[in-house]
């Protein structure tokens, strides 16, 4: 397997890049830019071919710390560098259509098809670290005035989606946005789970048909 040094200089991946544009490169070309440089017994481009194997054959989310420094001259370190970039990336190109969660307001397009529930619906949102929506999971259905709350339900979906955090919503159908005592001590117990998970609940979204939402953690009782 050649090594950076023995590619004809306008082959070499930089100068490639610089000649042709990044387009132009392979995926192992643009995986050896990445990892910067090998080794003695372990050369660049020896190191990208398995690499660019893994990819083809693992999805990204199945990748790890494990799995990428079982390839012979990827270290700890390495192995940090890689997965640092493939997330970059996705956070801010392949997942970029994903909404991003700055307020409450951000959140109601999503909520919108439950405002005018006849029964409280209660949704668990899930996000990732840069608080863009992974997904909106329907978790309880429950009656006109009560939607009967189960933890696990919750953080089963988060753990699931390996969500960063989270944030819960229900509809009220009477039309107030007034929490009920039951409401805050939901509250309180999924974020007291949440700490104990790793999984922050941001906030409790209370909404209704035509009169906004009402926030927890806007409120200050989050």
């Amino acid at each position: 397997m050649k090594q950076i040094k023995d590619l004809y200089e306008k082959d070499k991946p930089r100068e490639k890049l610089l000649l042709k544009g990044v387009s132009a490169l392979s995926n192992r070309e643009l995986i050896a830019l990445i990892f910067g440089s090998g080794g003695k017994d372990h050369p660049l481009m020896s190191i990208a071919k398995e690499l660019g194997t893994m990819l083809e054959n693992e999805k990204l989310d199945a990748l790890d710390i494990k799995k990428l420094s079982a390839i012979p001259g990827v270290g700890t370190s390495k192995a940090c560098q890689i997965l640092a970039a493939f997330e970059l990336a996705r956070r801010f190109y392949i997942e970029s259509e994903k909404p991003l969660i700055r307020t409450p307001e951000d959140l109601l397009p999503l909520l919108k098809d439950y405002a005018d529930k006849k029964q409280e619906h209660f949704l668990t949102i899930t996000l990732d670290g840069s608080r863009r929506v992974i997904d909106v999971h329907l978790t309880f259905i429950g009656t006109l005035n009560y939607a009967p709350l189960h933890p696990r339900e919750v953080f089963a979906v988060a753990c699931t989606d390996r969500a960063a955090s989270i944030i819960v919503a229900h509809n009220h159908p009477s039309g107030t946005l007034m929490p009920s005592d039951a409401d805050k001590l939901a509250t309180k117990q999924l974020r007291e789970i949440g700490t104990l998970m790793g999984i922050e609940l941001l906030d409790h979204i209370i909404f209704t048909k035509g009169n906004g939402c009402y926030s927890f953690a806007g409120n200050g009782i989050l």
